[in-house]
């Protein structure tokens, strides 16, 4: 058997989930527009500078739906999923994932967003195994805020990748090939172990590091 692992944002999707997950909430109206446009901008400029800590954004966001209880939050995500992402998702992410499935391959969506964003994409996908980082629950199963260990970013996939496969007693060097298909260098640590990495939509920083390491580069939002 063959492994495939595949980013989520600008990567399968056109979009990023996350972001666009920010921009809904301020859309709907349950979030201050004008304070959470400056919390957000701020981690942006982090992010643009390389300073920042992935830690810290996630316990932002996931503090955010921590304000809502459960059937709000359900409500709330089935409409983002009908207005956001359904409308997102292109048959050549799609087909891409059909070639792999029809190979006997086993799919894996490894994402920096939080399950809670990401659980019903990878579901509408049609993949069933999710690599993300994970939200804190209460005894009730109402979120914390708070991220249960540590996040599924850079060089975390790499730790998250191996421990989900650990848990099926499995390593990377079992499987035949192992494609991951990534649109950002910041996923070059998992890229750089794997047997087959695909620079899949690449920002300048990958698509430059793709070229000179000979790697494969496709392009799957042409339009």
């Amino acid at each position: 058997m063959n492994l495939a692992l595949f980013d989520l944002d600008h990567t399968l999707l056109p979009i990023d989930s996350d972001y666009e997950w920010g921009q809904f909430l301020v859309r709907i109206g349950a979030v201050d527009a004008a304070e959470f446009a400056r919390r957000n901008d701020a981690f942006f400029a982090q992010y643009q500078a390389g300073t920042l800590d992935p830690v810290e954004y996630l316990e932002f966001s996931l503090g955010t739906l921590a304000s809502f209880p459960r059937e709000r939050l359900a409500a709330m995500q089935e409409q983002y999923m009908n207005e956001v992402i359904l409308p997102a998702i292109r048959p050549s992410a799609l087909a891409l994932l059909q070639k792999h499935r029809e190979a006997g391959d086993l799919l894996a969506i490894v994402t920096a967003t939080n399950q809670f964003v990401t659980t019903p994409i990878a579901k509408a996908l049609g993949v069933e195994h999710l690599i993300a980082a994970v939200p804190e629950t209460d005894a009730e199963g109402n979120l914390t805020g708070k991220l249960l260990g540590t996040p599924t970013q850079g060089a975390g996939k790499v730790t998250h990748t191996k421990a989900w496969l650990a848990k099926m007693g499995k390593q990377l060097e079992d499987f035949g090939t192992v494609h991951f298909y990534s649109d950002s260098h910041n996923d070059l640590p998992l890229m750089s172990i794997v047997s087959h990495p695909v620079a899949t939509n690449p920002n300048a920083k990958l698509k430059q590091h793709a070229a000179e390491h000979g790697w494969p580069h496709i392009d799957l939002f042409n339009d």
